[in-house]
């Protein structure tokens, strides 16, 4: 902040450069605006002050209405509490504007030691709490979320700490989100502070990005979009904010975000992975297929699993795209390559490694290797509980008594689509595959749009390649859902 005057009034002391107002020493959490509005009365300490100039002095940069101002006034009242005579601080005049009452008195702010450290402390946390968050480790994900929380307990009205805290929040539920309980009220805390920050800063592009993850993951699809939207406008040069739009979005305009983001930061795996999907719900696996090799290769180049964005799941679809091409021993290869990288802690590795056992399972069953088949579900099921193509295939054909439980579990929990994925995969198992694409026909038809199901035309289980005509409508409708 630029260094201001300090005004000194009873026990209160307001530092204007910094946004801080002080009670005997100790700080009171007030929004930055309402500091700006506050610091424009004390400044014309006794004489009244138009509704019009106090807008421009708070909210230079953003169109508000008359409510905005009365309730930051509200705000301040209720912060400074009664003046020594028991009169209001702020006394509004009807029709004129507002008045500060009380005597002032104002000295040049000197900023000691601490408090520059005070200054730079959420920005410290923030650069290094977000190299931490990059690094999709949890561990990691873990400990910046408590330096971020560190941060806000001394800065309540810093819209940077919000940020951060709101992103720790989110990516903790990430870590969650495969597992029979995902952590619901860790995303719930990443939607609140993500807003906040928001409020405090209208003007951060940060703040906007992660608000429109954070709505992506609560199921917000539109305010996503548009929240991204925003952070790209703002900061049009910053790959994150391209790269999330990527992520919340499909078809052409996830196409054309994770292009924007290879521009800015060539070589980022996950954004290969990103217009690959794409490319595999068109069908078009020749070009899915050079972008994951282009990923893989930047992943090699910088360091694999010591990069500094690690990517997972490049191996994982690129083997099934072996697998829907036949070539059963380059698809193996594939998956133990996309199994090796579990170790690294990543935040979806373990999603990742189910869906390499699942894939592997279906090889075996290939061969009728059932026994081995079995045990590489399980292995799957032993990731994650909730993985409804391994339970539908457990259930209907291996094991029937072991998992008949996680199969209730499964029809409550995941999403319309992965649910039919289960059934059909049941089907397909008995023989019905026209009625296992009937069903997934019927669940893609009846949800909203977006990327449900983009993975079918290579899906391990269902044969979809080998069986065009049975799978023509569902195919035909993920490439429309796709353009």
């Amino acid at each position: 902040m630029a260094a201001g005057p300090l005004y000194s009034f009873g026990p209160f002391q307001l530092d204007a450069g910094a946004r801080r107002l002080t009670r005997d020493g100790a700080a009171l959490p007030v929004p930055a605006r309402h500091l700006d509005v506050l610091a424009a009365l004390i400044a014309r300490a006794g004489t009244v002050v138009a509704k019009n100039a106090l807008v421009e002095a708070a909210w230079p940069d953003v169109a508000v209405t008359d409510n905005s101002l009365e309730q930051a006034v509200s705000g301040l009242r209720r912060a400074l509490g009664p003046a020594p005579g028991g009169d209001t601080y702020i006394q509004t005049l009807p029709r004129q504007g507002y008045r500060f009452n009380e005597t002032v008195r104002t000295e040049s702010a000197r900023a000691s030691d601490a408090e520059l450290e005070s200054l730079i402390a959420p920005h410290r946390a923030w650069v290094e709490g977000r190299a931490a968050l990059e690094s999709l480790d949890a561990g990691r994900i873990a400990r910046a979320r408590a330096a971020f929380e560190t941060v806000l307990q001394a800065n309540p009205a810093d819209a940077i700490a919000h940020v951060g805290l709101a992103n720790a929040y989110v990516m903790q539920f990430e870590t969650t989100r495969a597992s029979g309980s995902p952590d619901v009220a860790s995303l719930a805390a990443a939607a609140r502070h993500a807003r906040e920050a928001c409020r405090l800063d209208p003007r951060s592009g940060e703040a906007w990005a992660t608000s429109g993850f954070v709505l992506d993951r609560t199921g917000h699809g539109v305010d996503a979009t548009a929240a991204l939207g925003r952070a790209v406008s703002l900061e049009p040069d910053n790959w994150r904010h391209h790269f999330r739009l990527s992520f919340v979005s499909w078809g052409e305009a996830r196409l054309r975000e994770a292009r924007r983001t290879l521009a800015l930061l060539p070589g980022l795996p996950l954004a290969h992975w990103l217009a690959a999907t794409v490319h595999v719900a068109r069908q078009n696996l020749d070009e899915a297929e050079v972008e994951l090799r282009a990923g893989l290769e930047s992943m090699q180049a910088t360091g694999g699993e010591a990069a500094k964005f690690p990517g997972v799941a490049l191996e994982w679809l690129l083997g099934l795209i072996e697998l829907a091409r036949g070539a059963e021993d380059a698809a193996l290869v594939c998956f133990e390559r996309e199994l090796a990288l579990e170790g690294q802690n990543h935040l979806y590795g373990r999603e990742c490694c189910a869906n390499s056992w699942y894939a592997i399972g279906a090889v075996h069953l290939r061969r009728r290797q059932r026994d081995d088949g079995a045990r590489a579900f399980r292995q799957a099921l032993d990731r994650v509980p909730r993985h409804p193509a391994a339970v539908a295939l457990a259930v209907g054909a291996l094991d029937q008594g072991a998992t008949a439980p996680a199969m209730s579990s499964v029809s409550s929990s995941v999403s319309a689509v992965d649910r039919a994925l289960a059934d059909a995969v049941a089907r397909v198992a008995a023989g019905a595959s026209a009625e296992a694409a009937g069903i997934m026909a019927r669940a893609l038809a009846s949800c909203e749009p977006g990327s449900h199901g983009w993975w079918l035309p290579v899906e391990p289980m269902l044969g979809v390649v080998a069986q065009p005509d049975t799978w023509a409508p569902v195919l035909a409708q993920l490439r429309s859902r796709a353009s």
